[in-house]
C-alpha cells in the first residue's frame, strides 16, 4: 500500500485491489506448481482418491485466509509504518507454530488444543488428508474455516474503515 501511494491518492481507485493483487499473484504461482504436481502424479501412477477432490476447497480457504491477513496487515501498515518490519518476524513465528514440517499428532493429546488455535493447522492437515489419503479432521478444518471467514470479514471492515484516511498517512 505504501509503495503504491500514487494510486492511493487518486480520486477513485479501488484500494482493495492492491492486497488482492498480491494474493492473486501467489495464486497464479500456485496454479503453475499445482499443474506440475498433477503431471508428476500422472507420471508416477499416483492413485487419486476421493479425498483429492477436497483440494479446491482447501485452496479456496487458504486463499481467503491469505487475503484476510493481507488486507488487515496492509491497512495496519499504512497507519503504523513499523508493521512492515515486524511482519517478517511474525510470519516466521507463524511458520514454526504451524504443523507444516511436523504432524500435529506429535503434540500430546491434552495439549493439542493449543496447536488447533492456529487457523492454518486445520488447512495444512486437510492438505495432508487430501494428498495422502488420510482421514479428515472435520472439526479442526471447520474451526479453521470459521476463523478464516471471521478474519476476512474483520479485515474487510478494518480496511474499509481505515482506507478513508490512507491518503493522509502516505
Amino acid at each position: 500500500m505504501v509503495g503504491s501511494s500514487n494510486l492511493i491518492t487518486k480520486v477513485y481507485f479501488p484500494r482493495l485491489i492492491i492486497p488482492s493483487a498480491a494474493v492473486g499473484s501467489g495464486l497464479v504461482d500456485f496454479a503453475i506448481a499445482f499443474g506440475l504436481l498433477i503431471g508428476l502424479l500422472v507420471y508416477y501412477d499416483f492413485a487419486i482418491t476421493w479425498n483429492f477432490l477436497m483440494l479446491p476447497a482447501l485452496v479456496l480457504v487458504t486463499t481467503l485466509l491469505a487475503l484476510g491477513v493481507g488486507m488487515w496487515m496492509a491497512a495496519l501498515n499504512v497507519r503504523f509504518r513499523d508493521v512492515r518490519y515486524a511482519l517478517p518476524f511474525l510470519i516466521q513465528v507463524w511458520f514454526f507454530t504451524t504443523p507444516i514440517i511436523y504432524p500435529s499428532s506429535i503434540m500430546p493429546k491434552d495439549q493439542r488444543w493449543l496447536i488447533v488455535l492456529n487457523p492454518l493447522t486445520g488447512i495444512i492437515e486437510g492438505y495432508r488428508a487430501a494428498l495422502f489419503g488420510q482421514v479428515f479432521d472435520w472439526p479442526v478444518l471447520a474451526l479453521s474455516t470459521a476463523f478464516t471467514l471471521a478474519l476476512l470479514m474483520y479485515a474487510a471492515y478494518t480496511f474499509r474503515r481505515l482506507e478513508k484516511s490512507f491518503a493522509e498517512f502516505i
